[in-house]
């Protein structure tokens, strides 16, 4: 057998290393695999001989990870994964025209993009769009997205990135802890209680320093790991916080956040569109390029 093909892994067995992993055992892997515990048996042995390297330790009777087995699960479950999404892709791609796969940052994905969408699948009909949420940059050959939204600097490895918007913050309130202050000044909002995002713990000092103001108290305060998170603890009445504008319009069209002072800071980050190097002819994704920017154009 060519070595090369030697080499290719059977998904079926790393199924059964997979399951075995995560169970611990032999005849429970069996039975989610519908599968006996001896064909479940013979495919680790199987996968042991192929890669050279002792993947469980049987103790009493549990089988443990080795140390080697730590190792390669991870890398395991991530092409099993990835399997699973060209599948997925394959069978969607047999029952539409076009396909679209999008990555965008979550709070952004779920306030801003998700809303204004029906306007870009009526003017794209029989297009299937598949989106999902990723914070950080990532390899776009490994993830297979199309077209990503980006928060940070113009950089992105192996894609280039086109201008969307910069990121306008306003400070606002729910009208009850409003009516519960006397706010005449900046300085007033120093006594709080003021609500932070974790990754971005700066942005109340920033704002208070561009208003000439400074003060240990704009550290103070309770803190969300998430944008989401902190309008909702706005909207409750926990704290002032700082948004941007674009996440929360229902919110202050409905008048469940007002804002406390008509002073926006503009951050040093902006948000970007990125395409893959090598894929800038994909003319659905430059379709939805041109339709973000027409829609910031529009509301940002």
């Amino acid at each position: 057998m060519d070595t090369r093909r030697r080499l290719v892994p059977d998904i079926v067995t790393l199924q059964a290393f997979e399951c075995a992993a995560r169970h611990g055992n032999f005849t429970r892997a069996a039975e989610e695999l519908n599968l006996t515990q001896s064909a479940v048996s013979r495919q680790i042995s199987d996968l042991e001989a192929q890669t050279g390297m002792l993947l469980f330790e049987r103790i009493r009777r549990r089988v443990v990870l080795s140390d080697a087995g730590r190792k390669f699960l991870p890398d395991v479950q991530k092409l099993l994964h990835q399997s699973e999404q060209l599948m997925v892709r394959a069978v969607t791609a047999g029952s539409s025209s076009a396909l679209l796969s999008v990555a965008t940052l979550p709070t952004f994905g779920s306030r801003w993009l998700t809303p204004r969408l029906h306007d870009f699948m009526a003017r794209n009909p029989n297009t299937v769009l598949t989106v999902g949420s990723r914070a950080q940059p990532f390899d776009f050959d490994e993830e297979g997205f199309d077209i990503a939204i980006h928060y940070g600097q113009p950089v992105w490895a192996h894609g280039t990135c086109t201008f969307l918007c910069n990121e306008v913050i306003v400070p606002v309130a729910s009208p009850q802890l409003l009516a519960s202050k006397v706010l005449e000044k900046h300085a007033d909002m120093l006594d709080g209680p003021l609500l932070h995002l974790t990754t971005r713990p700066k942005l109340w000092t920033e704002w208070f320093e561009m208003n000439k103001l400074t003060s240990d108290s704009a550290y103070r305060g309770s803190r969300f790991d998430q944008f989401s998170m902190l309008i909702e603890a706005a909207v409750s009445g926990l704290g002032f916080a700082l948004l941007p504008r674009y996440l929360i319009e229902a919110e202050l069209k409905s008048g469940l956040l007002n804002v406390v002072f008509d002073v926006p800071l503009t951050t040093e980050n902006s948000y970007y569109i990125a395409l893959p190097e090598g894929r800038q002819d994909n003319v659905l994704a430059r379709a939805f390029q041109n339709w973000l920017l027409e829609q910031v154009g529009q509301t940002l």
